[in-house]
């Protein structure tokens, strides 16, 4: 886009296979307090420890201050947005049942297969990314790689979560947390895309009932995004909203 920041230079890496992103590449904020004090770049991606990997890759996600971003996600079904947006996450956390929208607590310390990742660090094979297309530009920032980690399920590709490389995502960084609205639109066109119209519309429904519940519960800014996103599930069906 005009006017974007250049995409930062990666290093030509340690011994150890890592790669710095250069804290200039992404300003200071993304730095955090303890990488601006310490003189350290604010990402490392340890992409040598990535190798062995056959198919697809994401890393340990931190955050500026070190402590984990949990980053293992399941795909949306009309149960996992009803666990996420009715609070039933809560009463068991660890449950695949109750929770499997968010890992079932997965404690991010070991390699496993998974559904979905956050996409802010993949390693993707070029085999694989010929095979299955790239981004769904239909797609506005939210949901797009989970709808790209879908596809390559769906043409039999593992996605693999290791924990023995890592990288730092400063989270909302690009948004700064104003496009509720468009998260839940990502939500309905995955929906849409792979369960069908009316599978997306019932979870228009379930999420505005949710929102208007949590709108009740909630004060301040909480309130109000809840508020503007219940307006856009109230203003029609799915496919005027796609």
């Amino acid at each position: 886009l005009d006017g974007a920041p250049q995409a930062p230079r990666r290093s030509a890496g340690g011994p150890d296979g890592a790669v710095d992103l250069p804290r200039a590449a992404l300003g200071d904020r993304a730095a955090g307090r303890g990488a601006r004090r310490r003189g350290r770049p604010c990402s490392r991606l340890d992409t040598g420890r990535l190798h062995g990997v056959q198919e697809l890759a994401g890393p340990r996600l931190r955050n500026p201050d070190g402590s984990l971003q949990r980053s293992v996600r399941g795909f949306p079904t009309l149960w996992r947005i009803a666990t996420e947006y009715l609070f039933l996450r809560k009463i068991a956390p660890r449950s695949s049942l109750l929770n499997a929208y968010y890992g079932a607590g997965f404690r991010h310390d070991a390699r496993r297969d998974v559904e979905s990742l956050y996409g802010a660090a993949l390693l993707v094979r070029r085999e694989a990314a010929d095979a299955v297309g790239l981004f769904d530009e239909d797609f506005f920032m939210f949901s797009e790689e989970t709808d790209w980690l879908y596809r390559f399920h769906q043409a039999g590709w593992r996605v693999v979560f290791v924990p023995e490389a890592e990288a730092v995502h400063v989270g909302a960084a690009t948004h700064g947390g104003r496009l509720y609205v468009e998260n839940l639109r990502g939500i309905l066109r995955f929906l849409a895309k792979h369960r069908g119209l009316r599978e997306a519309d019932r979870a228009r429904r379930l999420l505005l009932l949710a929102l208007r519940v949590r709108a009740l519960l909630f004060i301040g800014e909480r309130r109000r995004l809840y508020r503007e996103g219940a307006r856009l599930l109230a203003s029609g069906r799915v496919e005027t909203l796609l």
